[in-house]
Parts: structure tokens; C-alpha cells; sequence
């Protein structure tokens, strides 16, 4: 079976990857077909943008956490029904954890799919030709489809790139001018996610723009190859737990094969921190990490659900706590104003956001026979008022140690990192299975 399947990919971060990849899901969502979304890395933002672009379920492939085979059946899975598939790189094209691996270039060899470039062409006319001769001659293995050139406002600018894609041998498929109107916000390292912006209006304009502007006829017949499918073979538990996962506005960093696995050892029940006065019943809670720092207020407020939550953890209930969701446990967070907000107060630790600086990275982490792989991203930092255990071993990408702690309190594990177990969901219920 033959499908157009691409991943689109930059020399380097700020290239308009992700505006490109929204406009071009729903461009081709408008015209009736299933587009099935990826997205290189640990990024769960992009992700929700995809599902929203696309109407169909973003997917991380991240070949640090997870096995390449896992990261395969990944991509054959979910696209073996899909007329078209996009995947969007991650930071630029050879940018991987350590050199280039796990790099967008590294997973569209592992995929065998052929790449579009989006090149950053506002300062830059026939000098884009090394460029292009670079990342396509680099490593011939990864397949440079075409190009498509972003921040271009002009013919006469396009004509200087057009011909260095004659001389470089890159089909060169479009150019997209600046328009404010498709721009989204970021926060942090990546695009926002946030209540105040029309997410669904900023998409369809960006639809219209680029469809007007780029060859996407063109673009699907340079990427139809052959495909294959692969179905998922996962057994069901026969414990049927009863798992409640926080899911709103403040809590909302999850990767969507980790709730899929969960869902195969029972029921899965979400539930709002924010809005919602009573915790569901369950053998497992999962605080998942977000943006509790923009809601400090509403969930301050919120004083039977904090007390709700620390009675379960009080009384042994198992918890897993990432990010914003460990944030959520302590005593207080403080915002970037100095304000101070009480919060569950089951863990005698406090986080602010005043001066806060960005720690970033893959994490690894030995807690006994297990492995648990996963993601630091956070602005904010912790302070323990009192001693807190800590459970494990944390590496780097590198296998350097690290300093971020995993606590372990009762039954409640915590900690900055945010951990797939999409491919072995028993890893993490090895955690309270001593």
C-alpha cells in the first residue's frame, strides 16, 4: 500500500516547523483525508497542537525512550489506516541527545520516510545553496524530498532560492510570507498552551496561507512510498485497576501512549483539579505535569479537592507525581510575582517561579531492577523544608549523574521528570509492587 508520508524538519529551531506542520495537517484534513500526526522527541505541547490540527491523536517517537522496534510499531500502528502521515522533527535536522542520535535525521532512517526541509529564509538569498548541499550530502542515507522556504515575502526573493535548489538538486516546493495572524505564542522553550488564544481560528488561517503558497499536490506525490502495517499486540491485566488521572487546563503534559497503557490494566477515570470537589475512587492516581503556575488561584481555591488528595496520599494511596504535578503536593508554590499559594501540602516542599532558570534533558533512572526513562523541562525550582527520601539513580543522556531527586513518600513517588512507560506500562507498576 502506498501513501504520502513525510517528516518535516529545519537546519535549526525557529524555522516555523511547527506552524508549517499545523497548517499543512489541517490543509489536508479540509480536504477529507485522514492525516495521522507524529512528533520527534519528548514534546507533549506540540502534540496537543497536532491533535487539534489534524482531529486525530498526535504521537511521540523518541528513540531515547523508547526501543527503535517500539518506536516502529509506534508509526506502522497508527498510520496503517491513515491516507496521509505527517511527522514533525524535533529542534534541527541532525540535533539528536548525544551527536545525532535520536535526531529527526536519525528516525526518518529508522522509518525509511523521505524529509522536507523548512529553511529560515528571511536574511538569506543563493547563500541557502551550501546549506542545502550540506544536509542533503551529510549523510546520503537520509532522504531530502524538498524544501519549502519560510519568512520569504517576495517572487524575486524566492527566485535566488529556486535557483539554489536548481544547483543543489532539491525540489524546492513553496515559500510562506510573514503573517502575523498564524503566529502562536510560546512559553518556555515551546509553543503555549493557554485558555486566552483561538488555537482552532490561528490553524485554519494557517491553513489558507500556506495551501495558497505551497505546492502540497506537489509535495504528496514527491512523498508516496510503500508502507506497511503492524498491529500492537498487548495483553490486558486481569488486576482491573481503577486508575483516576488530573486532566484540565493546569494539568495537561501526557503522553498519549502512556494513558493507552494504562487503560489496559482497567478503568481509567479522569478527573480536574480545578474543577472538580471529589477525587474519583482509584488504586493509582496520576498527577501529571502542565501549567499549574497559571492557575494558582483556582487551585488554591479549590480546598476539598487539595484536602481530597492529600487524605489518599495520607492513607498509602499510590501516586505517581510528575512536574507540576509534584509542584501540586507541596506546601506552596510561589508565583513569578512572589505571591504565595497553598497547595496540598502533602510533601513539606516548596516550589517558586521567582528567578527561576530552565533545566532541560533527558533522565534515566535506576530505582532498584527498574529502569524508568523520561524528561526534564521546568522553570521552576524546588526546596525541601524538611529532609524528603529520595529513591534511585538519575543519569543524563550521557550517563552522567544528575542531581534532580525522585522522592518517594509513603506511596507517592514525585519528581521533576516526566517518564514514558508507553512501551512497558509493568515497569511502573513495579514501583509499588515490593
Amino acid at each position: 500500500m502506498k501513501k504520502p508520508q513525510f517528516l518535516i524538519a529545519a537546519p535549526s529551531s525557529h524555522s516555523g516547523k511547527t506552524t508549517l506542520t499545523l497548517g499543512l495537517l489541517r490543509a489536508l484534513q479540509n480536504r477529507g483525508l485522514q492525516v495521522q500526526p507524529f512528533k520527534c522527541g519528548p514534546d507533549y505541547i506540540d502534540t496537543t497542537h497536532h491533535t487539534r490540527a489534524a482531529r486525530r491523536q498526535s504521537i511521540n517517537l523518541d528513540t531515547f525512550m523508547m526501543s527503535e522496534a517500539h518506536v516502529k510499531e509506534l508509526y506502522c500502528h497508527y498510520s496503517s489506516d491513515a491516507d496521509v502521515v505527517v511527522t514533525e522533527g524535533v529542534m534541527g535536522l541532525y540535533d539528536g541527545a548525544v551527536k545525532w542520535e535520536g535526531s529527526s535525521a536519525a528516525i526518518a532512517m529508522l522509518l525509511d520516510i523521505p524529509v522536507i526541509l523548512v529553511v529560515n529564509a528571511k536574511a538569506m538569498a543563493y547563500s541557502v545553496a551550501p546549506l542545502l548541499f550540506g544536509l542533503k550530502n551529510f549523510n546520503p542515507q537520509v532522504k531530502i524530498a524538498g524544501v519549502i522556504f519560510n519568512f520569504v515575502n517576495t517572487e524575486s526573493h524566492y527566485q535566488f532560492l529556486k535557483d539554489a535548489c536548481e544547483d543543489v538538486g532539491i525540489t524546492p516546493l513553496g515559500y510562506i510570507p510573514v503573517n502575523e495572524g498564524i503566529k502562536i505564542p510560546s512559553r518556555h522553550l515551546g509553543l503555549a498552551l493557554s485558555g486566552e488564544n483561538d488555537y482552532e481560528a490561528i490553524i485554519e488561517q494557517a491553513a489558507a496561507h500556506i495551501s495558497k503558497w505551497v505546492d502540497i499536490d506537489r509535495l504528496l506525490a514527491l512523498t508516496t512510498q510503500s508502507t506497511s502495517s503492524f498491529e500492537i499486540n498487548h495483553s490486558l491485566s486481569s488486576k482491573q485497576l481503577k486508575i483516576a488521572i488530573a486532566r484540565d487546563e493546569a494539568f495537561n503534559f501526557i503522553y498519549a501512549e502512556n494513558i493507552r497503557q494504562l487503560e489496559r490494566q482497567g478503568q481509567v477515570i479522569f478527573f480536574s483539579p480545578l474543577h472538580d470537589t471529589v477525587l474519583p475512587q482509584a488504586d493509582l492516581l496520576y498527577l501529571a505535569g502542565g501549567y499549574p503556575e497559571l492557575y494558582l488561584s483556582a487551585l488554591q481555591d479549590n480546598l476539598s479537592m487539595r484536602t481530597a488528595i492529600r487524605y489518599y496520599c495520607e492513607q498509602g494511596g499510590r501516586v505517581m507525581a510528575e512536574c507540576g504535578g509534584m509542584m501540586y503536593l507541596g506546601q506552596i508554590i510561589t508565583d513569578q510575582q512572589g505571591n504565595r499559594h497553598e497547595m496540598c501540602g502533602f510533601m513539606d516542599l516548596e516550589t517558586s517561579m521567582v528567578d527561576a532558570r530552565l533545566s532541560l534533558g533527558y533522565r534515566k533512572v535506576q530505582i532498584d531492577n527498574a529502569v524508568l526513562k523520561g524528561h526534564e523541562f521546568h522553570y521552576s525550582y524546588a526546596k525541601e523544608n524538611s529532609p524528603l527520601t529520595t529513591i534511585g539513580q538519575v543519569q543524563n543522556a550521557r550517563g552522567k549523574a544528575v542531581t534532580t531527586p525522585v522522592y518517594r513518600q509513603q506511596n507517592v513517588v514525585a519528581s521533576y521528570i516526566h517518564f514514558y512507560w508507553g512501551e512497558d506500562v509493568a515497569i511502573l507498576l513495579s514501583l509499588w509492587n515490593k
